[in-house]
């Protein structure tokens, strides 16, 4: 890893995306921070305008810096979408310089956004890892699980009306019975269950007995 002068408000560090640029004092916003440098490929020239890497940086549509060289500590700031830098392009002197724009503390890791093309070059295909893109995704994955629970449960609820109600069919359609045993619409109408007749005793003053003769039936 390069050595980084103690002078400098600026260290190279571990990221989330591999190595980043971080700040070790208080940058101000408006500051300028790095410049970004290379050398500089003609795209007149057949040869230095087939050179690919991630590391160039588009001056005009003939001068470009490849500052893939490890001198080159900017290389090392990452993207954001929502950066806390940007960078400072001046054609004519064909220098870069990345400036901050809001109050950066100590520890902050150093960004800016790379433009348009390189984001659909490069960042869209494996999906950009910056903090404010992690937030929404997270923010997605946080709304999918809870619309996934609202789901189970609304089938959860529909489960247990669905069973109430054919519990409650099933009860209505049985047949109902009496303790004695007894359909619930019928009715004795003067005989025994063994089917011999029996006399009622409202309305008779007597019955005969074995010896003959009748006696009174107690009230």
């Amino acid at each position: 890893m390069p050595t980084i002068s103690s002078n400098k408000p600026y260290r190279v560090g571990r990221s989330r995306t591999g190595l980043g640029l971080f700040a070790t004092k208080p940058i101000k916003k408006g500051d300028k921070i790095i410049r970004y440098f290379g050398p500089l490929l003609d795209s007149k020239k057949k040869d230095e305008d087939a050179i690919e890497n991630k590391y160039l940086f588009e001056l005009t549509n003939r001068w470009t810096i490849d500052g893939s060289i490890r001198e080159n500590l900017a290389r090392y700031i990452n993207h954001a979408c929502r950066p806390n830098a940007e960078s400072d392009v001046r054609p004519r002197k064909r220098k870069v310089f990345i400036r901050a724009i809001k109050n950066i503390e100590p520890g902050d890791e150093i960004s800016y956004d790379y433009g348009t093309d390189y984001f659909k070059a490069y960042l869209k295909p494996i999906g950009c890892k910056c903090d404010a893109c992690e937030k929404k995704r997270k923010k997605k994955r946080a709304e999918a699980r809870a619309e996934r629970l609202r789901l189970k449960e609304k089938a959860e609820r529909k489960a247990e009306k669905l069973a109430a109600e054919r519990a409650k069919a099933k009860e209505k359609a049985a047949p109902k019975v009496k303790p004695n045993g007894a359909k619930a619409n019928g009715k004795l109408n003067g005989k025994h269950l063994n089917g011999h007749s029996y006399l009622k005793a409202a309305g008779k003053k007597g019955v005969a007995s074995k010896r003959g003769g009748a006696r009174a039936l107690s009230a």
